[in-house]
């Protein structure tokens, strides 16, 4: 018997429940340390440098002001952060301001090759000084070889993060934020999982100098067909070492477990190493960010279902952060 049948609770609650209350913890405390933070006077070179450690002010007279302060939130939340690149595969916790291009080359396990463009990424804003949403495209993908097909793929349309805990490199060089992400069923038959998937996840860093490690810990859960698309439990953790101005190599791990559905008790880990250059300055506060990286299973092929769901991938990103 399976061990969500015999507690007659679908596992999908379960892991909801305990992603919630790990939130609400984790807000507790970030709420808690806010309160009993204290600020050396040292530390205040600067009356601009005041102004950032500064409540943010709600009291915009209009939309139209809010819209005229907006950078000024944007560098208020980047300078109360580490100032880390995002990884290439690993979501970052950190606050980004910027649009997204990803364009991956997968072989998979079978024998078929599929191109996926765009790699459902998009536009990245920064609203309030400890919140970020991200308005993503929906991927196009090819499949050639076996089964070909091509068309859209699932749309992870929205994702929204709360920075809980931050610091920069001055004063301690870490970071907590929570996310959520929704996807929703609209690609084309050969690619979709045919149900919307709701994914909490749980995301920090820390960083030594010019090392940082950023992990993220994630379950995406559907809100139908668990018995066959299944809930799982997503953990990537990134290494990653800032070398001269521009460069940023990096290796990441990035895993996932089936707790049910056809997959159930399977897993997938992939090796990441790959290289990302930035941020070199276009004019005014545009700065682009190209990154390639290779990823490659370690675990054992199995099939029906394919698993891992692909073997190896060209991975390239492309950025402009403002």
């Amino acid at each position: 018997m399976q061990p969500n049948a015999a507690l007659g609770v679908p596992i999908r609650v379960v892991c909801l429940g305990v992603v919630v209350a790990a939130f609400c913890f984790f807000s507790i405390t970030a709420r808690a340390a806010d309160l009993n933070l204290q600020i050396d006077p040292q530390v205040v070179q600067s009356a601009a440098q005041a102004e950032l450690l500064a409540p943010e002010s709600s009291g915009y007279s209009s939309f139209g002001d809010y819209l005229a302060h907006w950078f000024d939130r944007v560098d208020q939340a980047q300078a109360s952060q580490p100032h880390w690149i995002t990884p290439i595969a690993t979501v970052t916790p950190r606050l980004e301001e910027e649009f997204r291009y990803d364009q991956f080359f997968e072989h998979l396990g079978n024998g078929a090759n599929l191109y996926n463009f765009d790699g459902g990424k998009g536009l990245e804003l920064i609203p309030t000084t400890t919140n970020e949403v991200i308005f993503n495209l929906p991927p196009y993908l090819d499949r050639t070889d076996l089964e070909q097909a091509h068309g859209l793929g699932d749309w992870p349309f929205f994702l929204v993060k709360q920075r809980l805990l931050s610091a920069n490199e001055e004063n301690g060089n870490y970071i907590l934020t929570a996310f959520l992400a929704g996807q929703a069923p609209v690609g084309a038959s050969p690619f979709t999982n045919h149900t919307y998937v709701v994914t909490p996840t749980l995301a920090g860093g820390k960083g030594w100098g010019n090392f940082d490690i950023q992990a993220t810990v994630g379950v995406p859960i559907p809100t139908n067909l668990e018995s066959t698309v299944g809930t799982s439990l997503v953990t990537n953790v990134a290494l990653q070492y800032h070398l001269g101005k521009y460069f940023w190599p990096e290796f990441e791990f990035n895993d996932t477990y089936w707790f049910d559905g056809e997959r159930e008790g399977k897993n997938q880990l992939f090796l990441t190493p790959g290289i990302i250059f930035g941020r070199f300055p276009l004019g005014g506060r545009a700065k682009l960010i190209v990154g390639v990286a290779y990823q490659f299973t370690v675990s054992k092929q199995t099939f029906d279902p394919l698993t891992p769901m692909y073997d190896r991938v060209w991975l390239l990103t492309s950025r402009i952060a403002f």
